[in-house]
């Protein structure tokens, strides 16, 4: 029974999504010129490439970033009924913070954290 809902949950899903784009397709405005197909550098030409590499550096640091901010998130509900779930929430978030940790000295380990 929960089956045949999830298949048609999804199915409508896709199907509005569809008709979604179907009807933007149909009475959107068409026009087009080169200026349009330039990228948008503040109505200068561009000189050169218009996109750069960026080193993967700055994106380790952005995933190290989040999950260290993730890591709170899940310590706040923690926090706030660290008086109800006994030994058994402290020793889950124990092994959660020495999973976490381990993480953090391998990425240090690996000088992910090293900016140059």
């Amino acid at each position: 029974m929960y089956f045949t809902l999830l298949i048609t949950v999804i199915l409508t899903a896709f199907a509005l999504v569809a008709a979604g784009v179907c009807v933007a397709k149909l009475i959107a405005p068409r026009s087009y010129n080169k200026q349009k197909a330039e990228p948008y550098e503040c109505g200068l030409p561009t000189r050169g490439r218009s996109q750069m590499q960026f080193k993967v550096g700055y994106y380790l640091f952005a995933i190290l970033f989040l999950m260290f901010d993730i890591e709170t998130v899940f310590l706040f509900p923690w926090a706030a009924v660290v008086g109800e779930v006994g030994i058994y929430g402290l020793v889950s978030v124990i092994f959660f913070l020495v999973v976490l940790i381990l993480g953090l000295a391998y990425a240090w380990k690996k000088g992910a954290l090293k900016w140059e």
